[in-house]
This record gives structure tokens, C-alpha cells and sequence, in this order.
């Protein structure tokens, strides 16, 4: 069995390439995504909260990062939001760093089971030898 055919039992496809221009695309939808986000939260927290644009944008990039937010917001409304947005803020970035570096690792576990492979295969080798001298 090659290396394709045993890297496709795990991986489905052995290999696949990315063109340079697809990491740009995933840059920039990743980066839409996130940026979205950011904006959607940074506005309700300024109408909901009364907090200038300015303590919006750092009240979300906090829950975006996971930092949590040194204040916490006055109405019920505002609670709300931030609970939710800070599920969802969070998951973004997280899905965001994974849209753009997901081909990155993939490639990394592909040329690691490629040298698994090829210790599997010496120390096949090196017991068959083993086998023979008993």
C-alpha cells in the first residue's frame, strides 16, 4: 500500500493544494466575519449601553478575546447582548483562526502520518529480520 493510499484511510484525500490565493480569500472572509461582528456589537452596545463608540469597541474586542469586560452593562438588555455576543464573538475567532490556518495544520498531521508510516514500515522490517534469526 503507497503512502496516498494509506494517508487516503485517514484523511480521506492525501494531499491537497492550496493555491496562495485561496489563504488571501480565507483571510478576508475570516476577517469580514470577525470585523461584522465587532461592528454589529460595538453599535448595539452604544444605542443599548449610552457607551461612546470607542467603550463599545473595547466592551467587545474584551468579550471577543475572552479578556471579559471591565464593566458590566446597566440594563437588562445590555446583559443580554453581551452573554450572547460573547458566545458567538468568541466562536468567531476561534472559527476565523481555523478558516485561515486550517490548511496549515492539516498539512502538518498529513506529514506527520507520512513518517509514522515510514517507522511503521522500518520496524515491520526490523521484526521480519528478528522473526527470521529465531
Amino acid at each position: 500500500m503507497s503512502l496516498q493510499e494509506e494517508g487516503e484511510l485517514f484523511f480521506g484525500k492525501a494531499h491537497v493544494h492550496y493555491h496562495h490565493h485561496s489563504i488571501y480569500r480565507r483571510a478576508f472572509f475570516a476577517f469580514l466575519l470577525v470585523f461584522g461582528i465587532m461592528f454589529f456589537g460595538t453599535i448595539a452596545f452604544h444605542y443599548v449601553e449610552g457607551y461612546s463608540y470607542i467603550d463599545s469597541f473595547y466592551f467587545m474586542s474584551m468579550l471577543a478575546t475572552a479578556e471579559g469586560p471591565t464593566t458590566i452593562p446597566v440594563t437588562v438588555l445590555g446583559k443580554l447582548l453581551a452573554s450572547v455576543l460573547a458566545f458567538v464573538s468568541i466562536g468567531a475567532v476561534i472559527f476565523a483562526l481555523g478558516f485561515i490556518f486550517g490548511p496549515f495544520f492539516g498539512r502538518l498531521v498529513r506529514s506527520g502520518e507520512r513518517e509514522l508510516v515510514k517507522e511503521e514500515k522500518i520496524i515491520k522490517k526490523d521484526l521480519k529480520r528478528v522473526e527470521k534469526k529465531l
